[in-house]
């Protein structure tokens, strides 16, 4: 469930403050993420495209 509000690009900046210890808590409220709803796909979130892309088709 989603409100449609853009955030696909706070993704990266997201993933790299986390990934250097910030808590998701934090980080989230910095980049403004208040609605259940963003956070919920933030935190929900599975990385897949790198096992995905092992099975293109030539």
């Amino acid at each position: 469930m989603s409100c449609g509000k853009p955030i696909g690009h706070l993704w990266e900046e997201f993933l790299e403050r986390t990934k250097n210890g910030e808590s998701p808590k934090n980080v989230m409220d910095a980049l403004g993420l208040e609605r259940y709803c963003c956070r919920s796909v933030f935190l929900g979130h599975v990385d897949l495209i790198d096992t995905a892309s092992q099975f293109k088709k030539f």
